[in-house]
């Protein structure tokens, strides 16, 4: 171990050497700020679980400093990122395990998330990267997928006292560590109540069903596949919408106790048999609630964007797709932004309702893009300027570019310029 610890920092210290001086002066003063407390918006990346997944030789987080200058170049002050609980937290016996096997049996292109099988060391990693975040002025809000990757510790995890354990734990360890300063919030689980690999949930939500759970052509669309998740929308019915409503409720309230000083809540999307507005807000501190154009019924279904390109299951519909994209995109922009407004001024709405921080970390064109001969960025960066505006026109105080934020993603994240502008108007506020 102690050899590949220092094949590591070698590795890293060549890399960093390589930066150009532009990047290096990113580094800042860091005053650590609860996201109500936050007096103008923060441009905030998604970095999901890739910052340490893609953490290896070939990766594209190999090298923390070097990717966290750029970031920065970018204009970037936030990131929403893994800190997965599930991992870090001792297991149902009390060992704590320091590295993890993730490994990958297909070669099919993983938008986040490890593209190669590879190892990890969660809890190290943490305690390496998030210094590196307050060293140059970036804020982190603290999230969770709790996707097994392979490990198998998802499915252990059970109940409402097991899921608090395992985050009561995280942010001990955090703590110990003088790592919670610089959070935002905390994010207890992705999407809520479905895009998340929380297990035991998804069984209990099955088992107190009160009738047959109504999908549209899928029985399994609530199972989570990250980059190619299921399109089919799932009804809960009033029995299973009171059971999730009140588990992150009561969630909340146990960990609120124990740490008055974080923010807490749970991401939400937009899915019309699962209405994110139906949710008990009481013990949210923030709403986050994710949107895209291809929420737009009739802008997905008329151009299949669902089975053309968000399935990912091959390439085949890519260039045809997309052609019809962008052709309903010119015909039709002004009716879709005028919806995505309507869309953002709803939840700018229930926020103030709600007294809660409202924002996005996830948007705003489509869900799953990829570099490819037959896509380019130009939809993507659009979505992006339209909503970001209308986010500071609504008054949310952390706004997405997109979510490919990411140094994977190349045809956009090379844009410096186009980050700058967009990030530059989010934190003014303009």
């Amino acid at each position: 171990m102690e050899r590949r610890k220092f094949i590591k920092s070698s590795l890293a210290a060549s890399t960093l050497a390589a930066v150009p001086l532009v990047a290096c002066n990113t580094k800042k003063p860091f005053a650590p700020t609860r996201i109500t407390q936050l007096t103008k918006p923060v441009a905030i990346a998604m970095w999901d679980f890739s910052w340490l997944f893609r953490h290896h030789r070939l990766g594209s987080f190999e090298n923390w400093d070097k990717v966290l200058d750029e970031l920065a170049e970018r204009g970037y002050n936030a990131i929403r990122m893994d800190c997965f609980p599930h991992l870090v937290a001792a297991d149902n016996e009390g060992k704590v395990q320091e590295e993890f096997y993730h490994p990958k049996d297909n070669w099919r292109p993983a938008l986040w998330g490890n593209q190669y099988s590879t190892y990890s060391r969660p809890r190290e990693a943490l305690l390496e990267f998030l210094p590196k975040c307050k060293e140059r002025g970036i804020h982190v809000g603290l999230s969770t997928w709790m996707l097994d990757h392979e490990t198998g510790r998802c499915k252990t995890i059970e109940g409402l006292d097991g899921f608090v354990r395992v985050w009561d734990e995280t942010l001990q360890f955090l703590d110990n560590h003088n790592l919670l300063e610089g959070s935002l919030y905390v994010d207890l689980l992705n999407e809520y109540p479905l895009w998340h690999g929380f297990e035991w949930l998804k069984n209990e939500l099955k088992r107190i069903v009160e009738q047959k759970v109504v999908a549209k052509s899928n029985p399994d669309a609530n199972i989570p596949d990250v980059g190619n998740a299921k399109t089919d929308e799932v009804f809960h019915t009033p029995t299973q919408e009171t059971f999730y409503k009140s588990f992150m409720t009561n969630a909340i309230k146990q960990l609120k106790a124990k740490w008055p000083n974080l923010d807490f809540f749970a991401s939400l999307t937009m899915n019309p048999g699962t209405p994110w507005q139906v949710m008990d807000f009481s013990e949210f501190f923030v709403l986050d609630t994710h949107l895209w154009f291809v929420n737009n019924l009739d802008f997905a279904v008329s151009t299949n964007y669902w089975q053309g390109i968000h399935s990912m299951k091959n390439d085949l519909l890519f260039e045809r797709t997309y052609k019809e994209m962008q052709a309903y995109w010119q015909q039709n922009k002004q009716a879709l932004i005028s919806w995505a407004d309507g869309e953002l001024w709803l939840r700018a709405d229930v926020s103030k309702k709600h007294n809660l921080v409202c924002g996005n970390t996830e948007g705003w064109g489509a869900i799953s893009w990829n570099e490819h001969p037959s896509l380019d960025w130009k939809f993507i960066k659009e979505a992006g300027d339209i909503c970001a505006d209308l986010s500071v026109k609504h008054g949310f105080k952390f706004i997405c570019t997109s979510n490919f934020t990411h140094p994977q993603f190349p045809g956009i994240w090379n844009d410096v310029k186009w980050h700058r502008n967009i990030t530059n108007r989010i934190k003014s506020g303009l």
